[in-house]
Order: C-alpha cells, then structure tokens, then sequence
C-alpha cells in the first residue's frame, strides 16, 4: 500500500498499544512515521524497525511543548494512562497528570502543527479517544473527563481547520486488548470487590454486545482510512469502535 506515500506521521504512544499498531499501519502505506514516546528503548527498535524516527518525549512535562514547531502531514494524539479509583479517593495529583497528558497534550501538539498543515492546504488530527469519551464509567473521574475534554478540543479543530484542508476526528474504542487495559484490572477489581479474573467478563464486557476485546489493529485500520484522501469530508466526527456498548 502507498497512500501515505509522501506523509509525514507523528504517533505519541507510539512504541506500545494502539500506538504501535497505528505506527505499523501507517507505515506499511507508505508513510515516514514518528514514534513518540517516553520509553526510548521500545521508541528507538521501532523507529529502526519502521524506517522511521523515535522523539523520545515525556508528554507530562508539557510546559516544554509551549513553543514546540512540529512538522507533519498527520498527528495522532495517542498517549494515555489510567487510575481507577473513587472521587472521594482520587490523587489529585494523578488526575492533573492524566489531564496533562491526555488533553492539555494533544491541544500543544495541535497547536504546533497546525501552521504547517495550513501552509501546505493538507493535514489529519486523529484523536484517540475512548467509549468513554461519549459515555462515563464510576472509578474513572480523570480518565472520562480527559477524554470529554478531547472530543471538544477535536470538534473545535474540525471547524477550524476546514478552510485550511485539515481535518480532525476522534476514534472511540471500547476495551482494547493492551498493556494500558491489563494495568487497570487489578485497581478494578479493588474498586468493584470482585476477584480479578471476573474483571474482563464482569465489567469490561458487560456494555458491550460483542463480548471480546479490541485488536489494536482494528482500531489502526480505522485510523489508516481517516488519514486517506477519502475521508477528507469526514471531520469533527466520532467514530466507535465500541461492540455496540454506546449504542445502548
């Protein structure tokens, strides 16, 4: 495949997840891909794998991102973590970092690209957000309003940039089967009293109407056709990938 032929590609969370998977496909269609992450080790065998780039970069520290100039054709705004824990419960400090990484991020990377992407007439915004962009879970306070706060950051770069060329959408998977997932099973199943080889059937696929996780590489074929030509009339969307959980 070579419709990204020619495609500058920045993926933050690149080296793991839905990030890798997305590096991988882009780059499969011709794309020269970035991989952004924090660990260096896992940026840099993939960069080298994928022909690409590694930008080792802790997207925490986000005043260091204020006067960023960043050069390419698509972002995709990946990055991610989560704390599940009650309201009452929650660190603060761990729902400022989520805030940090997962909204005031992707505006900062936006921010820097978009001069670029106006200038040549062309770009692609995809957002990685969530179900739960769309919908709330109890125990999920930072995560949910993070990714609340990313779908309005998106729409708001769709009307934006539309003079411009650009578009900008949001991709809303349910549970997908990586890393980021198997982390929470065990704060899950302290914050819901159930053991923790009951958390898979009993809260992650009980919305959903396909009862299975998500292959990152699902959620990468999606992200491959909204950064294609053909998708230039679709913007300011939200597509779900969920098994028909927010269909309820």
């Amino acid at each position: 495949m070579t419709q990204l032929a020619g495609r500058h590609a920045v993926v933050t969370g690149g080296a793991s997840g839905i990030g890798r998977a997305i590096a991988e496909a882009f780059a499969a269609a011709g794309a020269r891909v970035t991989v952004a992450d924090r660990d260096a080790a896992a940026a840099e065998a993939l960069a080298e794998q994928l022909g690409g780039a590694a930008w080792v970069v802790d997207l925490g520290e986000t005043a260091a991102l204020d006067d960023l100039d960043l050069d390419a054709d698509i972002l995709v705004n990946n990055a991610g973590l989560q704390r599940v824990a009650p309201v009452h419960e929650f660190d603060p400090e761990a729902f400022r970092v989520i805030h940090r990484i997962m909204l005031e991020t992707p505006f900062l990377l936006t921010r820097a690209v978009l001069p670029g992407m106006y200038a040549r007439g062309w770009g692609r915004i995809i957002n990685v957000s969530s179900a739960h962009g769309l919908r709330a879970s109890a125990f999920k306070s930072a995560y949910v309003s993070a990714k609340h706060g990313l779908e309005g950051l998106s729409k708001v770069t769709a009307l934006e940039g539309a003079a411009h060329g650009v578009t900008s959408n949001c991709i809303n998977p349910g549970y997908v089967r990586t890393p980021l997932v198997e982390k929470q099973i065990a704060d899950q199943a302290r914050s819901h009293g159930i053991p923790e080889d009951e958390v898979v059937e009993k809260i992650m696929l009980t919305q959903p109407a396909i009862k299975r996780l998500i292959e990152p590489a699902d959620v990468a074929a999606l992200a491959l056709w909204l950064a294609d030509e053909h998708a230039a009339m679709v913007t300011g969307a939200s597509y779900t990938m969920d098994g028909g959980w927010t269909a309820r």
